[in-house]
């Protein structure tokens, strides 16, 4: 994925794939990672990590990323996915009328 987006091929249902893996994914990786004592962090999915912050007096908070934007901006996606097939629909039915 990272050479596709470097090479800029990136394609609508790559994009479409990632938000639905933000919008319902889980956060257990990112509990782990506050709850050991020595996570192994190249085996965590910290993707849906969007803040970390510590306390002077210990205490840890974890914020994570807007699942309800990544679900709104997954169903524009889907919607205008929709639009561009209804809109292929009218013009085949256009292309099949008889003058």
């Amino acid at each position: 994925m990272k050479k596709r987006i470097r090479s800029g091929k990136v394609k609508r249902e790559d994009v479409n794939r990632r938000l639905a893996e933000l919008a319902f994914g889980e956060a257990n990786d990112c509990v782990r990672l506050i709850l050991e004592q020595s996570p192994e962090l190249d085996k965590l999915d910290l993707s849906l990590l969007s803040e970390i912050k510590r306390s002077e007096k210990g205490s840890v908070e974890i914020k994570l990323i807007d699942r309800l934007q990544a679900l709104e901006q997954l169903a524009q996606a889907a919607g205008e996915e929709q639009e561009g097939m209804e809109d292929l629909l009218a013009a085949l039915g256009k292309a099949g009328e008889t003058p």
